[in-house]
């Protein structure tokens, strides 16, 4: 929670992102030595976790670019350590990619020192995360889903909906789930009350979880208050949710698959699905602090970063999807194409992707409730107020 209190003031102010377009590095030179990164949990491993993942150590001898990695848990977290600053990098999500660009707390990139930047899927090339004005302020990394994780030896048929961990319901073990659900710790959830309320309260008349008006707004709140009723723990530590699935007795939760991949590698009773209401998703960019130390090292792991095999085995490691498709199937690496269908290669265009809610709104007429307010009112949501 201090991570959502430290940047909530920085958030308050409107975005703006004119006169962004800061000087660019020319050629990448001798690399510094060191390359401070913030990034989320199982993103950059050198095999600590699982020797057969190492993309690190290789890029280290090749380039004496020393790796140092501060683990993020929320979009919250990495927009306050990059205003604090001292990082070079961050692999930053759509929730807080924009914050960034708005606060000047990162550099425009110059793709043309990204050898490998062609090989990048053409639907996030310009993303609108991460290009303001025709202009780059990263390099796209990985994509994935927000899952529905749940207990198998519970769950004898896979949940069709989000109501498992909105609403109170009896189980298939004949066990109210009270208690027994996880939300996620950070104020982007909001969004996912807000898709659950897409399909169920279609009066609404909300066309973006991300873009909600007054009525909207407050239905969500609503919904998230009586879900604080059922939530046993709200969780932003992957590695906590794995021991609360596996100690604590929660048996549903929304998750990444990098915790599905985890708990399934130690045969634990887990499963994932796509709910009927759809999912929202995080799409991951690399991005570099405006007053990055080590310029030229952080260009080299750039361009390390899109790498088919580390791309590749990134994807099998964390149950996500290359921003490279040839990753997929080019061998480099451990990935096969139906491995990068089920992470859901194939459903871009269902996954409604984290962004920065603002009150100017592409989807109605209304002003809508900006990203500031949700970060309080979750607070005190989960607060009990």
């Amino acid at each position: 929670m201090k991570s959502v209190l430290k940047s909530c003031t920085a958030i308050a102010v409107a975005l703006s992102f004119s006169g962004q377009a800061a000087a660019q590095l020319k050629e990448v030179g001798p690399g510094e030595g060191q390359v401070n990164i913030v990034a989320w949990a199982g993103y950059i491993e050198r095999g600590e976790t699982d020797k057969a993942f190492d993309w690190v150590t290789g890029f280290e001898a090749a380039t004496g670019c020393k790796v140092n990695v501060k683990t993020a848990n929320t979009s919250d977290e990495m927009v306050a350590l990059m205003n604090e600053g001292g990082f070079d990098l961050v692999t930053a999500s759509g929730d807080a990619s924009l914050r960034l660009i708005a606060g000047k707390r990162v550099q425009p990139i110059n793709i043309d020192l990204i050898k490998s930047w062609s090989t990048v899927d053409n639907r996030l090339k310009d993303a609108p995360w991460h290009t303001v004005e025709g202009v780059h302020y990263g390099v796209p990394y990985m994509w994935g889903p927000n899952v529905l994780m749940y207990n198998t030896n519970v769950f004898k048929e896979a949940p069709k909906s989000w109501n498992v961990v909105f609403e109170e319901t009896t189980l298939g073990d004949g066990k109210s789930n009270k208690g027994r659900v996880q939300a996620y710790d950070g104020p982007i959830h909001v969004a996912d009350a807000a898709l659950y309320l897409m399909t169920h309260k279609p009066e609404l008349g909300i066309k973006s979880p991300y873009e909600l008006n007054e009525d909207q707004y407050k239905a969500a709140l609503d919904l998230l208050r009586q879900q604080r009723t059922l939530v046993g723990r709200y969780w932003h530590d992957a590695f906590i949710q794995i021991d609360d699935f596996k100690n604590e007795g929660v048996v549903a939760s929304g998750s990444w698959p990098f915790q599905v991949n985890l708990l399934k590698g130690e045969k634990q009773p887990v499963a994932s699905v796509f709910p009927e209401e759809g999912v929202t998703g995080w799409a991951d960019t690399t991005m570099m602090h405006i007053d990055s130390a080590n310029p030229n090292c952080a260009y080299m792991w750039m361009e390390h970063s899109l790498a088919s095999n580390l791309q590749s085995d990134l994807s099998v490691w964390f149950g996500a999807n290359p921003s490279v498709p040839a990753a997929c199937t080019d061998g480099r690496g451990m990935q096969k194409k139906e491995g990068c269908t089920a992470n859901g290669m194939d459903d871009f265009e269902k996954v409604k992707f984290w962004t920065t809610p603002t009150a100017k709104c592409a989807s109605q007429n209304d002003a809508c409730v900006p990203y500031y307010r949700w970060v309080s009112d979750y607070i005190g949501v989960i607060g009990g107020r």
